[in-house]
């Protein structure tokens, strides 16, 4: 929310008007000046706030509140009522005193005499206020109005957002976020990196699946480093409570991206494939780690691990051949489809799309998943058209994860 200190700076250009009562009727302002302010006070009006501005001046607060009822109390007029919540809000700034700041605040809304464009400001000053004196459902009310006067301004409706976290509602919270980052973006503005992150937080928090997933696909489409697709992907895993298939999908997601990150990430994915009879990709993997130094090769289980699969890849490659042309006569797409799994892992993508593509013709098969592998191996191999076309074939619980990929796509050069 909007701090007093930036608070204050804000007011600070509205109280300049104050000294317009003491101006002779006469006197004109320089030539290049925006015309002052013309205020109707009466006779009593003036002679009841002139000590107080006079005390206000000279920051006297002693003298400026032994001044202040009386001039509240003549002032009936809605000139009078903002000329003195201008003061008020001047010696209250003067002084530090945010109680004082608070009430003028409080004066200067409640008085038809500010002008409408002020409001805005004053809404979102008396939140501020509130917010620092504890007033969580004062904060609250008064940002809700800050918004309906200035619908489509991004920072307001941020700072709405962070009332409502406030006010221990989250969920209300991550709903203005995405508002206001629609705002952004219709307005050609660049969207903090910290919004999208503060709105994916509270819809984790909030136990909101659907939207934590939304908001880190547009995280890592506005911001695609290594550390958000990491953070990013992991969130959609933990959501979507995926199964084996997918997971091997979004663990190569997660390679390609190059957000695998530590031993516990290497050893998971290199395990999962060996396990699954991809000894290729398992070695290829363990090698990545390796080479960016995330993994000691002498450590156990990594040593075991890469000996077992170096002891495998020879004969497993030299297979391949064989059952590529087992897989192309098969009466179903099986074969094609664990045949393009093994080519995937050692590299051979064109190869890997071929028989993904056999699977699919063949049939017995998800199409979903087939086509999810069929855009991976395609984007690997710099068929981008091809990869987006099978990617956006695919339907259903792996839309999401397709669309992590299509991002991914969207991102290469």
């Amino acid at each position: 929310m909007t701090s007093v200190s930036k608070f204050a700076l804000a007011m600070a250009v509205m109280i300049g008007g104050v000294s317009t009562i003491a101006v002779a009727k006469d006197q004109q302002p320089a030539a290049q000046a925006a015309p002052a302010r013309e205020y109707k006070l009466s006779k009593a009006e003036r002679n009841a706030i002139a000590p107080l501005q006079t005390a206000v001046t000279a920051k006297d607060k002693t003298a400026a509140l032994a001044a202040l009822p009386a001039a509240r109390a003549a002032a009936q007029g809605p000139d009078a009522q903002y000329l003195v919540g201008q003061l008020l809000l001047r010696l209250g700034l003067d002084t530090s005193d945010l109680a004082l700041q608070r009430q003028a605040v409080d004066a200067l809304i409640a008085t038809s005499g500010t002008p409408q464009a002020d409001l805005p400001k004053l809404y979102m000053s008396q939140a501020a206020l509130a917010s620092q004196a504890g007033d969580a459902k004062g904060a609250e009310a008064a940002m809700i109005r800050a918004v309906e006067l200035n619908p489509n301004d991004p920072k307001t409706v941020i700072s709405l957002a962070e009332a409502k976290v406030d006010a221990k509602k989250p969920g209300e919270a991550v709903g203005l976020i995405s508002r206001a980052i629609d705002l952004s973006k219709a307005a050609g503005q660049a969207v903090p990196e910290t919004w999208y992150k503060r709105a994916l937080s509270l819809a984790l928090q909030s136990k909101m699946g659907p939207e934590s997933v939304k908001l880190s696909k547009e995280l890592v489409a506005a911001y695609p480093n290594a550390t958000n697709w990491r953070d990013a992907l992991l969130v959609y895993r933990d959501t979507a409570a995926l199964d084996d298939a997918a997971t091997l999908d979004l663990m190569r997601l997660m390679r390609a991206a190059k957000s695998l990150n530590g031993e516990r990430d290497y050893y998971r994915f290199a395990s999962e494939l060996k396990d699954g009879g991809l000894p290729g990709e398992s070695k290829a993997v363990l090698d990545e780690g390796v080479a960016t130094k995330m993994i000691d090769p002498a450590k156990s289980p990594f040593k075991e691990m890469i000996a077992s699969n170096n002891a495998q890849v020879k004969g497993d490659k030299a297979s391949l051949a064989a059952l590529e042309t087992k897989a192309n006569a098969a009466a179903d797409g099986k074969l094609a489809l664990s045949t393009a799994d093994a080519y995937y892992g050692y590299g051979e993508y064109a190869k890997a799309a071929a028989l993904y593509r056999t699977a699919l013709q063949k049939g017995g098969l998800d199409a979903n998943l087939v086509n999810t592998r069929l855009g991976a191996a395609l984007a690997l191999a710099g068929q981008k058209a091809e990869a987006e076309a099978a990617l956006k074939a695919v339907q259903g619980p792996r839309a999401d994860l397709a669309a992590f990929w299509l991002t991914w796509l969207g991102q290469r050069a």
